[in-house]
C-alpha cells in the first residue's frame, strides 16, 4: 500500500523448503524473525528495522560489519543457498558490482561450481536471467558484473549459444566477449555518457559485448539461416525481438561506418566509388556520393547512428591496436582510446555538418503514387521501388531540391532508360 508518498510491501516472516528442481518453494511457514533473516540471499540484505525501538536488528551477526567493510557474503553456507535458488548467484554479482563490494571467497567458490552452475541452467527462466542481466546493464559497473560471470564460468550459461553454428569461434571467444565489453563501455565514459539515452546506453554495452559473434549464424527448423546474436537475445534471455534486431542492425551499420569513416575524416570523396556503396544511387555526381552513402546509413540505422559509430570504433583506426587488445601501457591504452575518442566526435561533427543528424525525420519529396504517375503504371512493384530509392538518393544528393525538381529529374531519367531500351 501507499503511505504518503512511499509504497510499503507487508509480507509475514517465514521460512522456506526448496526441491531439487525448482527455486519456488515447496513449503512455506511462518517463521521467526531469525529464519527469515538467514533465508535471505545476503547478509547486507538481511537486516531488519525495528519501528519501535528504531533499531537496526542483524540478526545473522554479521550483516552490519559486511556493509562497512564492502563485502558480499550469504547467511547460510554459499553452496546450500545457491542450490535452492541459484538466481541468488546473479544477485550476488548485480549487487557486488553495483556497490563495488568484494565477493566471499566461498561465495565465488560456490558460485563456479558444476552444481550450482547446472541448477542455474535447469532451475531458472531464461526471462529471470535476462531481467538480472538488463539491471547489471543498467547498472553503474556493469563491465565489473559480466566479468564476474565470466570469471566465475557462468558466461556460457547466460548467454548461452546455439550448438551448431558457422563460422567457427575460437575457444575463448567469451574472453573476446567481455573484452570488447570492457573497451565499449571505458570509450563510452571517454566520450561522455550524457550522449546516449537509457536504452541506447544499454545497448550501446549488449553491442559491443557481442562484437565478436557479429558474423556467427546458425539454421533455424526451416533452414533458414538467423544470427547467434539473435538467438541469445530471444532464447537465452528472453529478452525484446527488438531488441535482438537493434543490435544486430547496430553491427551492421558500424560494419558500413568502418568504410566510410576514412571519407568523413578527411572530408574528401576520394575513391567512394571503388568502395561499393553506390549500387542504386544512379547520377549523383562525385561530390554527393559521402552525403548519399552517409544518408542511406543513417535512414536504415535512425538514432542509433551514434551507437554505431562508436562500436566501429572499437575496431578502428586501423593503424592502432584493436581496442580489446592489452596495451603494453596504461599510457598506451588511453592513448589508443583518446585517438578513438577524436575520430568519434570528428565523424560526428562532420555528420552534422553534412545535415544529417536527423535524416529519417525527412519525408521523401516523392511517394510511390508520384512515381506511378510518371511512370503511367497501374500498379505498384520491383519498379517503383528502384524508383523510389532513385529519388531518394536524388533528394540526398540534393537537400534544398523541390518535389517538382525531383519529378523533373525523374521524368528526363525515365525517358532516357526508355531511349536506351
Amino acid at each position: 500500500m501507499r503511505l504518503y508518498d512511499m509504497w510499503i510491501d507487508f509480507v509475514n516472516l517465514r521460512s522456506e523448503k526448496y526441491s531439487e528442481n525448482s527455486r519456488i518453494p515447496t513449503k512455506m511457514d511462518f517463521g521467526t524473525a531469525e529464519e527469515d533473516a538467514y533465508r535471505r540471499d545476503l547478509t547486507i540484505n538481511s537486516m531488519f528495522y525495528n519501528i519501535n525501538t528504531s533499531s537496526v536488528e542483524d540478526l545473522t551477526g554479521r550483516g552490519i560489519e559486511d556493509l562497512r567493510s564492502g563485502k558480499i557474503v550469504t547467511p547460510l553456507p554459499p553452496k546450500e543457498t545457491f542450490l535452492d535458488d541459484p538466481l541468488r548467484v546473479l544477485r550476488a554479482i548485480r549487487f557486488g558490482a553495483r556497490f563495488r563490494f568484494t565477493l566471499d571467497e566461498e561465495l565465488k567458490k560456490a558460485a563456479a561450481a558444476d552444481d550450482v552452475r547446472d541448477a542455474l541452467a535447469a532451475k531458472i527462466s531464461k526471462e529471470r536471467i535476462g531481467t538480472e542481466l538488463d539491471l547489471m546493464m543498467s547498472g553503474n559497473e556493469p563491465v565489473e558484473a559480466v566479468k564476474y560471470i565470466y570469471e566465475l564460468k557462468l558466461f556460457s550459461v547466460v548467454f548461452s549459444i546455439p550448438p551448431d553454428y558457422e563460422p567457427t569461434l575460437p575457444e575463448d571467444y567469451n574472453r573476446f566477449c567481455v573484452a570488447y565489453m570492457d573497451a565499449g563501455w571505458n570509450l563510452l565514459q571517454s566520450i561522455g555518457s550524457f550522449a546516449f539515452n537509457d536504452d541506447q546506453r544499454r545497448l550501446a554495452l549488449y553491442a559491443s559485448l557481442f562484437f565478436p559473434l557479429r558474423k556467427a549464424t546458425y539454421k533455424d527448423k526451416k533452414a533458414k539461416e538467423i544470427p547467434v546474436v539473435n538467438y541469445i537475445f530471444r532464447d537465452s534471455l528472453k529478452r525484446k525481438a527488438s531488441d535482438a534486431e537493434r543490435v544486430i542492425g547496430v553491427h551492421s551499420a558500424a560494419e558500413r561506418f568502418l568504410e566510410l569513416i576514412p571519407f568523413l575524416e578527411s572530408k574528401s570523396c576520394g575513391d567512394l566509388d571503388a568502395l561499393d556503396l553506390n549500387n542504386g544511387f544512379f547520377d549523383v555526381s562525385s561530390s554527393s556520393k559521402l552525403r548519399v552513402s552517409v544518408g542511406f546509413l543513417l535512414r536504415d540505422i535512425k538514432d542509433f547512428w551514434q551507437v554505431a559509430l562508436l562500436v566501429s570504433m572499437l575496431y578502428y583506426p586501423s593503424d592502432v591496436a584493436p581496442c580489446y587488445e592489452d596495451e603494453d601501457s596504461s599510457d598506451g591504452r588511453r592513448n589508443s582510446f583518446k585517438k578513438r575518442r577524436e575520430v568519434f566526435k570528428t565523424v560526428e561533427d562532420a555528420i552534422c555538418r553534412l545535415g544529417l543528424e536527423k535524416v529519417w525525420e525527412s519525408k521523401p519529396l516523392v511517394n510511390g503514387k508520384d512515381i506511378m504517375n510518371v511512370l503511367q503504371l497501374k500498379a505498384g512493384g520491383p519498379l517503383v521501388k528502384e524508383w523510389q530509392q532513385r529519388t531518394l538518393a536524388w533528394q540526398l544528393a540534393n537537400p534544398t531540391g523541390s518535389a517538382e525538381e525531383c519529378l523533373d529529374w525523374m521524368r528526363e531519367n525515365h525517358q532516357k532508360r526508355i531511349r536506351l531500351e
